[in-house]
């Protein structure tokens, strides 16, 4: 047996949280019918709990005669001790419901370098405030399989340009427009102004152009060039636009980016921006999800964050 700060005996064994709600509820009304209308028990079962808990203390807790009942001193004592276990009870219930209730888990999400710089601080420094257990694990590499490693759930989301056939099976989230850009080294004028205002088969025959191997960019500019019937003289074929931008900046051709590469690269400053009509069609940016995993409380959380 042990004692506590009350000097209540009481057994190595934790109590019937039940049993000292009836105890309490008894306390407070001193009537045994009353107690057992309010608690949904019968008089006999509440004279049972009762009962027990004096057996297990060894102390009697109520006077009771056919016209009163009152604590004896050993229940004005247990009384406080209840009431503590009570209220830490209902603390500690409370705190695990709530834990319940706070989201946790790993999320995987997959952009490119440029996208991490451009966007990921906004949108992850609301998340984390609101959802400080749901780690992020982020994988960077081409937009251009975006879409797919989200169709193949090797990510829970990913951050890329909206293709022009959307996926019947992937939601969409727009974050930003982005124009694009035919770029050129500053150390050269690789195009005349009579290029840039008339392009043709002709006049483009001989230009040296780095392209991306796939994706919305490469899309888009051979779609334009078709229209001009410009047979490109591909100088390279590149993963990823930092690396266009690299190979622009040292004279080896034109390249086409999205203007957030530009507004992110350190290399801005040794490349030229070419002025050519018609302009590239821009390009929406923004969130990729399976439809089917918007279920899932991780992804729609992050997928829901600015709504």
């Amino acid at each position: 047996m042990i004692y506590l700060q009350y000097n209540v005996p009481i057994y190595e064994t934790v109590m019937d949280s039940h049993a000292l709600r009836l105890f309490l509820s008894l306390a407070d009304n001193l009537h045994f019918g009353k107690t057992s209308r309010e608690q949904h028990v019968s008089p006999s079962a509440l004279s049972r709990s009762i009962k027990q808990l004096e057996d297990e203390l060894g102390a009697p807790l109520f006077l009771r005669d056919n016209r009163s009942v009152r604590l004896t001193r050993e229940g004005q004592q247990f009384r406080g001790y209840a009431q503590e276990v009570m209220n830490g009870w209902q603390a500690i219930r409370q705190t695990f419901k709530q834990d319940q209730l706070i989201l946790h888990g790993e999320l995987s999400l997959y952009c490119s370098v440029t996208a991490s710089y451009s966007f990921l601080y906004d949108i992850l420094s609301s998340f984390r405030q609101n959802y400080p257990r749901i780690e992020m694990k982020l994988h960077t590499g081409d937009p251009a399989t975006a879409v797919e490693r989200v169709q193949q759930e090797l990510e829970d989301l990913a951050i890329g340009a909206r293709p022009d056939n959307l996926p019947a099976d992937i939601e969409f989230q727009p974050i930003a427009r982005s124009e694009l850009r035919f770029i050129g080294p500053q150390s050269s004028q690789l195009l005349s102004d009579e290029q840039l205002k008339h392009p043709n088969a002709e006049s483009w025959r001989d230009v040296p152009m780095i392209l991306s191997e796939e994706g919305l960019a490469r899309t888009r500019t051979d779609r334009w060039l078709k229209s001009h019937n410009i047979k490109p003289r591909i100088y390279a074929q590149v993963s990823g636009n930092e690396a266009i931008v690299s190979m622009v900046s040292l004279g080896f051709g034109i390249g086409v980016v999205p203007q957030i590469v530009l507004d992110n690269s350190p290399l801005t400053a040794r490349i030229r921006i070419y002025d050519i009509q018609p302009p590239l069609t821009a390009y929406d940016i923004g969130l990729f999800a399976l439809q089917k995993r918007l279920k899932d409380p991780l992804i729609a959380a992050f997928w829901n964050r600015q709504k």
